[in-house]
């Protein structure tokens, strides 16, 4: 696992819904202050103090929000990410600063303005709720938003993970509400990212090594974040990737472990690895799209020793006193 990487996240404190102009200037801006430099207009009407933050990306989400008429909810990365779920940051490889939001308003007229992106698709009574205080796609329906705005089944199959190990919901879930909407366009994709979810993954990296696995060395089905304990029932480790048949451990190592006291640590422990007859490798950032990783991983996977249960050093069977690591927590 990436670090003290967490799938679940709060949202900051600061938050500042946009307000419309009051001749007042008690509950908004008058005329004249929302012209000058101390408010930021939103969008047409809404203003927030020119001190807030909009890169922020749940300062964004508020502002964008507050567009919606009488009929619509934020959906895609931004339901996801405003219903706690890390990953879905709002930022694209291929661009800078923040993706627009996604609004779920079916018919409805808005304006249109490059912080924000209308999704013309209708959206059921049942499909969105109030979460705090936004209108928002409840996560089945935000996932399947965000997946058919992904349209790549890798990144998609990611998506699916993330989802399940920020604690929103399980890929069953996510399939009765695939067999729910069949009819609608995106469920092909939908259902073949379920297909190769597994939600058993804390960070992306490792969503992206198991695909590199499975899909491009063509590798059996590896154990993610299985734990592996020695015959005298020490652990040895929670591996990213875990190949029990042949004896094989894959780590992703990102940032941090680039950290003295991280990299003496990861040393230890592929030393016990390896101490105990497993295979051992790993993978950096930049090596998970790299063509040559998957012929790595097949010459790791050659040079194991594919013992048979009572001849190995290891056992996958916990001892009295494990208790799993609960990675994330389920949403309220």
């Amino acid at each position: 696992m990436d670090g003290e990487w967490s799938a679940w996240c709060e949202p900051p404190d600061g938050l500042v819904r946009p307000v419309p102009i009051d001749p007042c200037g008690r509950l908004g801006p008058t005329r004249r202050a929302a012209a000058g430099p101390r408010w930021r207009r939103t969008s047409p009407g809404l203003y927030v103090p020119s001190t807030v933050d909009g890169g922020v990306v749940e300062q964004h989400i508020v502002e964008q929000e507050a567009r919606i008429g009488r009929y619509g909810a934020i959906s895609a990365w931004a339901a996801l990410r405003w219903r706690g779920a890390t990953y879905f940051d709002g930022r694209s490889a291929r661009a800078e600063g923040l993706l627009p939001v996604p609004l779920a308003v079916g018919k409805e007229c808005l304006r249109p303005h490059p912080s924000f992106v209308r999704l013309r698709r209708q959206l059921p009574l049942w499909e969105w709720d109030l979460h705090r205080g936004l209108r928002c796609a409840v996560w089945q329906r935000a996932l399947f938003d965000e997946i058919i705005r992904l349209g790549d089944v890798r990144g998609a199959t990611v998506a699916v993970d993330m989802v399940v190990a920020s604690g929103l919901g399980t890929v069953e879930e996510f399939w009765v509400f695939l067999d729910h909407v069949r009819p609608r366009n995106g469920v092909v994709l939908g259902r073949a990212a379920a297909e190769l979810a597994r939600g058993t993954s804390w960070s992306p990296q490792e969503v992206w090594m198991r695909l590199c696995w499975s899909l491009d060395a063509g590798l059996p089905e590896p154990r993610c974040n299985v734990p592996v304990f020695d015959r005298h029932g020490n652990l040895l480790g929670v591996p990213d990737l875990f190949d029990p048949e042949a004896g094989v451990v894959g780590e992703y190592q990102g940032a941090i472990h680039r950290d003295p006291g991280q990299h003496r640590r990861d040393v230890e422990r592929a030393e016990r690895f390896r101490g105990h007859g497993l295979e051992y490798f790993e993978v950096v950032g930049g090596q998970l799209h790299d063509v040559r990783t998957s012929y790595r991983m097949r010459q790791v996977r050659s040079r194991a020793r594919f013992l048979p249960p009572d001849q190995r050093d290891w056992t996958l069977d916990a001892p009295p006193w494990w208790q799993p690591r609960h990675q994330s927590r389920r949403a309220s």
